[in-house]
């Protein structure tokens, strides 16, 4: 499967604000690339081997941003029961496909809804 191009600039942008967060980190399990800060995940970011279409999943406890996100193309509820919890699965590609400042929104909505207060402190503060 063809990686498409404007989905992977989509994913590049994401990734590199969700690593540019206060004490974000990148790793790697399962095969796929996630972002976590102090070791629990706000972001699964996929694979870009072109396996599986482009997609991100982030934890949305906002229920406007919940729904909205549930209202993209393709956008479901994550998997393996995460789904219960607010974690939303949403495609990359496609017609109506969400912009990257979008998704960066969503992901900094996720990561406030995982980091530990002194994180979103910090994150504040800039």
């Amino acid at each position: 499967m063809a990686v498409d191009r404007n989905a992977l600039r989509k994913w590049e942008k994401v990734r590199r604000f969700a690593l540019g967060l206060p004490g974000a980190t990148e790793e790697f399990p399962w095969g796929e690339t996630v972002a976590k800060v102090d070791k629990k995940v706000f972001v699964f970011l996929g694979v870009t081997d072109g396996s599986y279409p482009l997609g991100l999943t982030v934890k949305l406890k906002d229920e406007t941003a919940h729904a909205h996100a549930l209202a993209s193309p393709g956008a479901e509820p994550a998997g393996y029961g995460l789904g219960r919890a607010g974690w939303v699965s949403v495609p990359l590609a496609g017609e109506g496909a969400p912009a990257a400042e979008l998704l960066c929104d969503w992901v900094e909505e996720s990561y406030r809804t995982i980091a530990p207060k002194r994180r979103t402190a910090e994150l504040d503060a800039r």
